[in-house]
């Protein structure tokens, strides 16, 4: 059976579960124990600040049926999250874990469903603001380094990668696991570990973008088949197949497809996709024989408040204040 969960739901499962948990006692003063809602499975996550606004999640738990976890757009942290058991799958294809980690940046998550198996979840998250890298890896400016600025895109859509899962990485999140100190010590202990880990998965983007280790040239076929993809998106902004259904469409596949998107055109699809569909909506509130909502519904977008958001990040302005613009300058 499949267990479908918006991002309120669960929130609230899992207040009701810790509310007043006797285990809270076991926690230190820097760390909060939250126990997994018996509905959903057992076990649990420990919440650690090592850093002022600087969390570590060390979770352990395992869910009783396969579910869905639908979350809303909104505005994301900065999170590294490594798994060393378990898989958690995006409609979009992107995976975490079985030989991948995920990096999320800050800025607008578009909305999402991730599906979740009837397994055991082992591993380490990490979040925090974007902003806190000028703590640990300043620039001469004592800012954050402009490699690093994809990682911080505030009202704009955050950047979600892959990294592959390497032994290092491993090794790094089985000792914070296992991390065999208490109390300061072990917070100066984790720290430093986080700090480990989040360098070993940045570490091959910041090489690529360098060019100390690019990445393989894609061959010409694979090269076409990706601008046919961007084709199909641009005629059918109104209804565009799902990241899946286009690489089926192409004939590659769906890791091959956002990985070819982002060398090509420096960007992912999905937000190629959305600032097509923008510039779209702006022609037709441009052309004023259109409502807000009509335009809204034209370019794909049932929900008034999503489209506003969008457009509002692409331009600077609400689609109200573009239409009022338009006919005020043609009156």
């Amino acid at each position: 059976m499949t267990i479908t969960l918006t991002q309120k739901e669960n929130r609230e499962l899992w207040a009701e579960a810790n509310y007043n948990s006797s285990q809270q006692a076991e926690a230190e003063p820097f760390e909060i124990l939250s126990e997994l809602p018996t509905r959903l499975g057992k076990g649990y996550v420990r919440h650690i600040e090592v850093h002022p606004h600087l969390w570590l999640s060390i979770l352990d738990y395992e869910y009783h049926n396969d579910f869905l976890y639908k979350i809303p757009e909104w505005d994301h942290p900065l999170q590294f999250c490594i798994l060393l058991s378990g898989r958690i799958v995006d409609e979009y294809g992107g995976q975490l874990g079985e030989g991948y980690t995920c990096i999320s940046g800050s800025g607008v998550q578009r909305q999402i469903t991730l599906e979740l198996s009837k397994t055991r979840y082992v591993g380490v998250d990490i979040h925090l603001s974007a902003d806190l890298l000028a703590t640990f890896f300043p620039d001469e400016a004592g800012d954050i380094p402009h490699q690093l600025h994809f990682l911080r895109k505030g009202n704009d859509s955050q950047t979600l990668l892959y990294p592959e899962t390497t032994t290092a990485i491993q090794g790094i999140a089985q000792q914070i696991i296992n991390c065999p100190f208490q109390r300061i010590t072990k917070q100066m202990y984790l720290q430093t570990k986080v700090l480990e880990l989040m360098t070993l998965q940045l570490a091959p983007i910041l090489s690529a973008e360098d060019g100390l280790q690019p990445s393989p040239r894609l061959k010409p076929e694979t090269i076409a088949r990706i601008h046919l993809a961007r084709e199909i998106l641009l005629a059918r902004l109104e209804n565009p197949p799902s990241l899946l259904e286009l690489a089926q469409i192409v004939g590659i596949s769906d890791r091959t497809l956002q990985r070819g998107f982002q060398e090509l055109f420096g960007t992912t699809a999905f937000s190629y996709l959305t600032n097509k569909r923008m510039e779209w909506a702006e022609q037709l509130l441009r052309q004023g024989n259109m409502t807000i909502a009509e335009v809204g519904n034209k370019i794909g977008y049932s929900h008034l408040g999503h489209f506003a958001s969008a457009f509002k990040r692409r331009f600077g302005i609400t689609p109200s204040q573009s239409l009022i613009g338009k006919k005020s300058f043609s009156g």
